[in-house]
């Protein structure tokens, strides 16, 4: 099999650091014949066309600010996707993390892998690749994972390790490097006799409907992001705050905007002082369970004063 390529076939590979997904995201691009972009690759090859140094300096280290804007209106993580999605209309790629597995989601030519491992072996991995102890290789492993995690959520506002982003989640424990690209491989190639159902993309063929809000001082709310060319999102986040015994979901917390630049949520408080106080103790609970989300709370009196600036520009 080696050096055949397929048709604008692309894959997407997610990994826990110590987990060999590096090196068998690279081993199937090699097998197959295919382009491997990875974060390396575009840092030299791609942000440099839109970022000087200082800006990739940053790029490197920080999650949130691919969404401030590159060029031409797009934000640097909106520039990574329009060159993602230029190289799969002509290359058959396999895509080493970049929150690919959500650039591509609904693509039905995208298979998407996550590798995991148990945390044994990737301690034992990360020690013998590095020559690190124990709790040396510990702190490099979480601070790899969180970084991942971060971006993901940063960007694209999913959990990384949701396994509904992915068609297979392959544990590598007891598995080598070899035999994990053999089974990837061979489920490509059964996708690619029988393209059926891995992928479904009529929900991006869904015209934008007309937001409908909940309560008439969320469209105000919406007017004055608008009059102060803020982006803003209406409800795309349900936080799960409360589970019970069997792990179901039994209270969640939707804010009500989302501030993609600022990188912050936003909940309206106008109405009576016992729901101030609910949601009060949601957003706290919210804060306590995710604490790299930042929201704020939108107080009646701080609402009626921007309804005031507002109705004095009009």
């Amino acid at each position: 099999m080696k050096g055949e390529l397929i048709t604008l076939s692309i894959l997407t590979i997610s990994r826990q650091a110590g987990s060999l997904g590096d090196e068998i995201a690279k081993n199937i691009a090699t097998t197959r014949g295919q382009k491997l972009i990875t974060r390396e690759y575009i840092m030299n090859n791609w942000l440099p066309e839109v970022a000087d140094t200082h800006d990739l300096n940053i790029l490197k280290e920080s999650s949130k600010y691919y969404n401030r804007q590159a060029v031409n209106g797009l934000s640097y993580a909106e520039y990574i996707e329009q060159k993602l999605e230029q190289e799969v209309e002509t290359n058959p790629t396999v895509i080493l993390g970049l929150g690919s597995q959500v650039i591509f989601r609904n693509n039905p030519s995208a298979i998407h892998i996550r590798i995991i491992s148990s945390n044994k072996t990737r301690l034992e991995k990360t020690q013998e690749k590095y020559g690190l102890d124990e709790e040396q290789a510990k702190r490099t492993l979480d601070l790899s994972d969180r970084k991942h995690r971060r971006y993901v959520w940063r960007v694209y506002e999913k959990d990384w390790s949701n396994p509904s982003l992915y068609h297979i989640c392959l544990n590598t424990d007891g598995i080598n490097i070899e035999n994990a690209t053999k089974l990837i491989i061979h489920l490509i190639d059964l996708q690619k006799k029988s393209p059926s159902s891995l992928s479904n993309n009529k929900t991006n063929n869904k015209k934008k409907q007309a937001i409908e809000f909940v309560h008439p001082s969320e469209k105000k709310f919406a007017n004055i992001l608008n009059m102060h060319k803020i982006k803003w999102k209406y409800e795309p986040t349900e936080f799960p705050l409360k589970w019970d015994v069997e792990g179901n979901i039994t209270m969640g917390f939707r804010p009500d905007f989302f501030l993609p630049e600022f990188d912050t949520y936003i909940e309206l408080t106008t109405m009576k002082q016992k729901y101030v106080t609910e949601k009060n103790k949601k957003v706290k609970l919210l804060r306590k369970l995710y604490p790299g989300i930042n929201i704020k709370i939108v107080y009646n009196k701080d609402f009626q004063k921007l309804i005031e600036r507002f109705d004095q520009n009009e």
